[in-house]
This record gives structure tokens, sequence and C-alpha cells, in this order.
């Protein structure tokens, strides 16, 4: 788990989010970090004996660097202020669907899928929606998906208003092929952090979107158009 002295951390990162402060609290970033890493470690851990997809992961593949990429933001503050952990068997270049952990005061969640893929990769995964919409229509009324994370996130940005070129309005499946990006996400307060069964609690609910992940994969992992 992460200790309250990393959560404080990036509280206090957040109220002082310049470069002079980070370095002038750069013990304190060192540690937050190897707690960061422990808790991927703890993760994989968990996570790896129920997903095989996941075998061969490292900490590192699961991390990402505090620095922000502000080259094209209007938000030019240098840092991160939340913990992010991407598990997934993808690689560079090489996209697939996963899990994440997201870590952060009031913004706190879980979630998986494919987010935003790439045009050729959405056309994969609307393909394998067309065709097999009754594999997934039953991943998404499966109990625990259900219980844990209700439907895929559902917004405009997200969704096309009309029927993606090459599909009728009337396809059973419409209201998924609309779709832009494919996760769903359960949101959890930051005080569970803390707790002695975080990892385990959480892995637990994560577990149920393996399902969604192996659809998605077995979408994006053929060459056939």
């Amino acid at each position: 788990m992460l200790s309250k002295d990393s959560l404080q951390f990036l509280d206090d990162l957040k109220a002082n989010n310049n470069r002079d402060w980070f370095l002038d609290n750069k013990k304190r970033y060192k540690t937050f970090k190897k707690d960061y890493q422990q808790l991927v470690g703890h993760f994989l851990d968990a996570l790896k004996p129920l997903d095989p997809s996941l075998e061969l992961l490292e900490i590192k593949n699961c991390t990402f660097r505090i620095n922000r990429d502000i080259r094209f933001s209007k938000d030019k503050t240098p840092y991160k202020t939340y913990v992010g952990i991407w598990i997934s068997s993808g690689s560079k270049g090489n996209n697939r669907s996963g899990y994440y952990v997201h870590i952060e005061r009031d913004k706190s969640f879980i979630a998986g899928g494919f987010y935003c893929p790439e045009a050729d990769d959405l056309k994969k995964v609307r393909r394998e929606i067309a065709y097999f919409y009754d594999d997934l229509e039953a991943i998404l009324q499966e109990k625990n998906f259900k219980k844990e994370f209700g439907d895929f996130d559902r917004n405009e940005a997200s969704t096309l208003k009309n029927p993606p070129r090459g599909y009728e309005k009337d396809h059973p499946a419409i209201e998924n092929l609309k779709l832009k990006s494919f996760e769903a996400s359960h949101k959890f307060d930051i005080s569970e952090v803390l707790k002695e069964d975080f990892v385990l609690k959480m892995t637990r609910k994560l577990i149920a979107l393996k399902p969604l992940n192996d659809f998605i994969n077995r979408a994006v992992t053929t060459d056939e158009f």
C-alpha cells in the first residue's frame, strides 16, 4: 500500500507544482517512488495468477514517469499529482486492453478495457462486436462485472451520435458499435489505499474485467479485415 506520507507528498506537490519545490523535496519523492513501485509489485503478484497474459510483465512496464508532457497542453505544471498503474500484455507500439489503477484525492478509480484505440484497432474491435455481439453482451451482463462496473463508460466524447460507417442503425449492438473508446470504471475513496487489503480488494474487482479484455485483445490481435 502507499503510506500516509506518500499521499501527503502528492497533496503537497499539487499545492506546489513547480521545479524548485520538487527539487527541495527530492528525498520525499524518492520515498514516494519506492512506495509506488512496491504497490505495483503487489498488484502484479495478485493479478498474474488470475491472468496468465500478464506473466512477463515487470514493475517498470506498469509505471509512469512523474513528469508531465506539457508540449501541447495549456496546463504547464510540470508534475503529475496522482498515481497511475497500467497493467497490460501490450507493448510499446502494440496496444492492448488492460487494467488501470488511478489514485488521486477525490478522483480515485480502477478501470479496464481499451482507451481511445487508433483507427485500425477501432475497426477491429467494432468488427468483433458486430460479429460476436452475443459474446460481448454476456460479458457485460455477467454478475460480477455488472456489480462492480455496470457497463461501458459512455459520454459525448466517447460516443458517436450516428452509426459508424458500414453499420446499420438497427444493428442489435449499435449502441456499443457507436463507442470510440471501450472502458469500464469503478470509483473508490482514497482512504481505501491505506487499508491492508487494498490490493486484494481491488484485484477482486479488476479481474471481473478479464473477459472484456480477452474479447478486445482477441479482436486487435488478428490481421484479418
